[in-house]
């Protein structure tokens, strides 16, 4: 059976190749932060399970330092050079997307057929992790195509991966951190905490008030984790289900979904949201903040719509005073 276990170590021994090129890559000053940042990563993929809390805690922290105090850069090396890149995709036109599509079909297929897919009575994929499992093999499958397709040695499109990832940097990891440490301030109370002191300080004895600090604590929570889904439990935990569903009444499927929206409007305006925000301004060649300038006007609206939509809809049933 294809565990998650399985998928990590796809993942960890691409990173380690990175780290191999990334120090081969005399272009590149930082060649060697670099080296030690991708094949850091590598190891907490290939060897996570096995490395202790410690361990990985101090890993995690090597990755911080060496991410936070710019060890980390770009070199000049391309496997095509631009000319040969253009002719190529104006030759293929749209079709060069294909390989990308097979990503999502398989993880689609991952989730709703390969799951239930069993031989000699053991499935073929691990029921509970299938999406990401269908995922990792999606990535296999769509570089296997296009190796073939474009024919091209397999290294080529490790070297290009590669260069994408120096290019992005330290931001690529930043989603994954982000939502670990809203695992940890959940675990750590941190919702009780925020809880107690909005009650105390901010005027929440109506309904329209508490579905609006929920909307509004999920936005400016999420701005400060760069992630609405560590923002979630937090603030679920401290408004939501104590004041919009306990005391009011309100439903807790709908209170959660809008949630949600709202706290995605606070990904649309924060840099901590790098893979949404900074990592497309830097591939592009954009100011750093070009991307969240357009977006703050949609974001502002956006956060009202859903607060009054949470109002009309989460109390549908009528809204009681507790």
């Amino acid at each position: 059976m294809i565990k998650l276990q399985h998928a990590y170590l796809f993942a960890g021994m691409i990173f380690a190749v990175f780290a191999i090129l990334s120090a081969r890559d005399r272009t590149n000053l930082h060649r060697f932060g670099n080296a030690a940042f991708w094949g850091l990563f590598a190891a907490s993929l290939l060897f996570g399970s096995w490395l202790g809390d410690i361990a990985n805690g101090a890993l995690a922290l090597a990755l911080a330092v060496l991410g936070g105090f710019r060890f980390l850069g770009t070199g000049r090396r391309a496997e095509k050079t631009e000319a040969e890149r253009v002719a190529g995709a104006q030759a293929r036109g749209d079709k060069l997307f294909l390989p990308a599509l097979v990503i999502p079909v398989t993880a689609m297929l991952g989730t709703v057929v390969f799951k239930n897919v069993v031989f000699g009575g053991v499935p073929l994929i691990d029921p509970g992790q299938a999406t990401v499992i269908s995922l990792a093999l999606g990535v296999a499958i769509a570089w296997a195509a296009a190796a073939l397709w474009l024919r091209e040695p397999p290294l080529a499109a490790l070297q290009e991966g590669r260069r994408l990832m120096d290019m992005i940097g330290s931001a690529a990891l930043l989603p994954q951190m982000l939502a670990s440490l809203g695992a940890v301030f959940a675990a750590a109370g941190v919702g009780q905490v925020v809880g107690v002191l909005t009650t105390q300080y901010f005027p929440l004895g109506t309904p329209f008030a508490a579905v609006a600090a929920y909307c509004l604590g999920m936005a400016v929570f999420t701005v400060a984790m760069g992630n609405a889904f560590a923002a979630f439990p937090v603030i679920t935990a401290a408004i939501g289900l104590p004041l919009v569903v306990r005391r009011f009444g309100g439903d807790p499927a709908i209170m959660a979904a809008i949630g949600m929206l709202s706290g995605f409007c606070g990904t649309l305006v924060t840099p901590m949201a790098a893979n949404f925000n900074i990592v497309p301004a830097a591939l592009l060649g954009l100011d750093r903040n070009a991307v969240i300038r357009a977006q703050w006007p949609t974001a502002l609206l956006l956060l009202i719509c859903n607060t009054l939509l949470m109002y009309v809809l989460v109390f549908r049933f009528g809204p009681r005073h507790g």
